[in-house]
């Protein structure tokens, strides 16, 4: 089988040239076809071995110059990559299942940016893996900012890690009528039995206030170690759920008319205060100081390692189809 071209210095064991400085940048390692029409799926069935390995390092893979098709071809790619690809539960953000666990990326508007995260990371069970496809290129904007999360860790002072560890975050959320994404549509379900279940089954406190509003909070860790390579990582939601985190006139409309108590999304320690704003502006210069970005191409497949790299999305204008899916199941219960 033709190899494709990973660039760096020196060959590696499997005989493939490897580069994680691309364009003088170390995230996301480079992997890149030679031969036109390399099939993506069957180069990562033979080299998943390599695949893990530049993921756990360089936290993020980007494969391009692959054929990979469409929707189907990604799946394909899925199923060489992994032997659990999953399900979307416990949903944060408006997306739709185009093909068994292949879904459309957060279905938000393409004037406002999504802010950096480690996906589910508010959940007991998250994907150690989130791949993105891009199957149309934006023609302005929509990068896919990616941020090193063991790194965001190191450069927050020690007693705002402290703080963290000792306390955890809690996450409250109002599932609010034509504010904010539905229940139903969150928890895939149209019975209220059934969402207490699973709310008790995960160590989530829920209220029903109202005919049809649901309030949830939940307190988890914000720092977590990765599995395979035993590194602290800021895995957490802390940041991207805090009100502040909003464009500021959203945020600013939502305050006006809101409750704080009543907010979609809100950020607290874990044992309810506050977090402070120099806080939260620690965490935000945190991961500006760590983010870099590339341009999509048509083609693109980005293995992100979810509890190393944290990602984002940029506003855009024009056409925009980056499909999702994640892989790899991880449980706070078992980590």
């Amino acid at each position: 089988m033709a190899q494709p071209l990973i660039r760096r210095r020196e060959a590696d064991r499997t005989g493939v040239l490897v580069q994680r400085d691309w364009q003088d940048r170390t995230l996301p390692a480079l992997v890149r076809a030679q031969t036109p029409g390399l099939d993506a799926a069957a180069w990562v069935r033979a080299n998943r071995d390599t695949v893990d390995r530049l993921s756990r390092t360089a936290g993020a893979v980007l494969l391009r110059d692959f054929a990979v098709a469409g929707a189907d071809a990604f799946r394909e790619v899925m199923a060489a990559l992994s032997d659990d690809v999953l399900g979307y539960g416990e949903r944060s953000s408006p997306r739709t299942e185009v093909r068994s666990g292949v879904y459309t990326s957060t279905e938000h508007p393409p004037d406002q940016p999504i802010v950096l995260h480690n996906e589910q990371s508010y959940t007991l069970d998250w994907p150690l893996r989130i791949v993105f496809f891009c199957d149309v290129a934006p023609a302005e904007g929509g990068r896919t900012p990616l941020a090193d999360s063991r790194a965001v860790l190191a450069r927050l002072s020690p007693a705002v890690v402290d703080r963290f560890e000792r306390h955890g975050v809690r996450y409250v959320r109002n599932y609010l009528p034509g504010i904010s994404l539905p229940w139903r549509e969150a928890f895939q379900t149209d019975s209220r039995e059934e969402v207490e279940r699973y709310c008790r089954a995960t160590g989530i406190h829920c209220e029903w206030l109202g005919e049809d509003q649901l309030r949830t909070h939940q307190v988890r860790p914000a720092v977590h170690r990765h599995p395979h390579t035993g590194e602290r990582t800021w895995f957490n939601h802390a940041l991207f759920f805090h009100v502040t985190s909003l464009p500021p006139e959203v945020s600013a409309g939502l305050l006006a008319a809101l409750d704080e108590r009543d907010l979609p999304y809100q950020t607290y320690y874990g044992d309810g205060r506050s977090i402070e704003d120099d806080v939260v502006d620690e965490l935000r210069a945190a991961y500006e100081a760590q983010t870099v970005a590339f341009d999509w191409k048509r083609g693109d497949v980005l293995v992100v390692e979810n509890m190393i790299v944290a990602h984002a999305r940029e506003p855009f204008r024009g056409p925009r189809r980056i499909l999702a899916a994640m892989a790899d199941p991880r449980s706070a219960v078992t980590a």
